[in-house]
């Protein structure tokens, strides 16, 4: 394991290690507006929601980590406080990664990289017309971390209107997670696509209470087949599978591995391991726990 102290670090290498490991991280395309009306667009991925009531975003326009400097972005809504943030998406990703050059001030980045202008109904910036979800804000307040370069500045945003294209929405009218095709921040020139194969889904134990990992029997915990993720799975069941169901399944669907291997403890438990591995990665939770506890049954 290597051990760093942040203090002793030079800044771009602790920035690296950041990014490197703090990721996917999502992408506040912000469009502000100068006191002379002047249109700015940059991706940020020091970003995230932080509140529904009131409905929170945070961005951070870092200092330049060679110069100090601060972003457009920054002095904009020092001068004019109001953004818009805008998703990214795979279709506009490349067009995006053009607007973060190091352009001039006074530069439109809408044109710069073929975006189209959509006014704001609450606020003067203007929104990415090809995003498919846009977020009008007031910035609440704007939080300084400090004057050298990588220092942070925190824009504390409130939505004020949300823009979301219908071709996202599902029919349960909400947001589509494979219809809107994100993409997010890794390290280096890394980016991250959020597309049906890169995503998967865990029931949220929101109202559930799993058994834990204390109430997994020994021999499940210690298992050279199973990992943490599997064991994860296993201690969120609710309540294990009664001796009568273990016994039924067993009989039905675990009998030819049961005759086959009558004779071979060792590997009848090692086949077993794996079938409920199967099954886990089936979201068959029950039926791994049958499995597992068939064994010993």
């Amino acid at each position: 394991m290597l051990t760093l102290d942040p203090k002793e670090l030079e800044i771009p290498v602790l920035h690296g290690h950041l990014l490197g490991a703090i990721g996917p991280r999502p992408i506040a395309f912000a469009s502000t507006i100068d006191e002379n009306d002047v249109p700015n667009l940059a991706p940020f991925s020091f970003f995230n929601v932080f509140s529904a009531n009131p409905p929170i975003m945070v961005f951070s326009p870092a200092r330049s980590g060679r110069t100090g400097a601060t972003k457009d972005t920054y002095e904009n809504v020092k001068k004019v406080p109001e953004v818009v943030i805008n998703v990214v998406t795979y279709d506009i990703v490349h067009q995006m990664s053009l607007a973060s050059s190091p352009y001039e001030s006074g530069v439109d980045e809408f044109i710069k990289a073929g975006f189209t202008k959509l006014e704001s109904d609450t606020i003067k910036p203007f929104r990415v017309a090809e995003s498919p979800v846009q977020f009008e804000c007031k910035v609440i307040e704007v939080k300084e971390l400090g004057n050298g370069g990588g220092a942070g500045n925190l824009i504390i945003c409130e939505v004020t209107r949300i823009h979301i294209d219908e071709k996202v929405m599902g029919d349960n009218g909400k947001i589509d997670q494979q219809k809107i095709d994100l993409v997010a921040r890794m390290g280096g020139n890394w980016y991250c696509r959020a597309d049906k194969n890169s995503m998967f889904e865990i029931t949220k134990p929101i109202v559930t209470k799993g058994i834990g990992f204390d109430q997994i029997p020994q021999d499940i915990l210690s298992s050279s087949i199973l990992t943490g993720n599997d064991l994860g799975q296993l201690a969120g069941i609710e309540e294990l599978p009664n001796e009568t169901d273990v016994n039924d399944y067993k009989l039905v669907e675990l009998a030819d591995l049961f005759v086959s291997l009558e004779d071979e403890q060792a590997a009848l438990e090692i086949a077993l391991h794996k079938k409920a591995k199967e099954l886990l990665n089936e979201d068959k939770l029950e039926e791994a726990w049958k499995t597992l506890l068939s064994f010993n049954n």
